[in-house]
């Protein structure tokens, strides 16, 4: 599949306009990232995901922003008060990549983004969320900070080759997305 890396154009939230309560990603951060053609994201070899050329630019933008993460230790309430952090837990992670596609202003925790956004599966961005644990599948990949499902058994912030079962979870959208 061949692969071409891009310049992310960034929005609002992404230049730090709005952002309440979290540090803005900086330019140094937003290096160029691979994409691949079609609508759907692919892990690469490196664990980092390459962001479906299809996708709305919001979505490759939250793609690209927990790339950035991945790899990262699991630390318990990592990424609660600012987005950027020494480790991740779950919501963390995901409100990192959220507010990375520049659809979330501030950290949330799980019981949060049960209220985020709207009901149901988005076409591209859906975050599973109960009062315990959160992740989210974007452009068909799950990133998640436990391993249900990853024969890897790695913990903290990764790309998931495979999805897990959503029951017990609410499933929440960005509009549009």
């Amino acid at each position: 599949m061949p692969l071409r890396t891009i310049a992310p154009q960034r929005s609002a939230i992404a230049k730090g306009q709005g952002v309440v309560g979290g540090q803005a990603f900086d330019e140094e951060n937003l290096a160029t990232t691979p994409v691949v053609p079609g609508s759907r994201a692919v892990v690469l070899p490196t664990g980092l995901a390459a962001a479906p050329a299809d996708a709305p630019l919001e979505v490759q933008q939250a793609i690209w922003a927990a790339n950035r993460i991945i790899g990262k230790p699991y630390s318990y309430g990592g990424g609660h008060r600012f987005f950027k952090d020494d480790g991740y837990d779950c919501s963390g992670t995901v409100s990192y990549a959220l507010h990375g596609g520049g659809l979330l202003a501030k950290p949330m925790d799980s019981s949060d983004l049960l209220h985020w956004g709207q009901r149901g599966r988005g076409a591209w961005i859906t975050v599973y969320t109960n009062p315990g644990h959160a992740y989210v599948v974007i452009a068909g990949l799950r990133l998640d900070t436990s391993a249900a499902g990853d024969p890897s058994g790695s913990k903290g912030p990764r790309w998931r080759p495979t999805l897990r079962k959503a029951r017990g979870y609410r499933a929440r959208h960005a509009e549009n997305f």
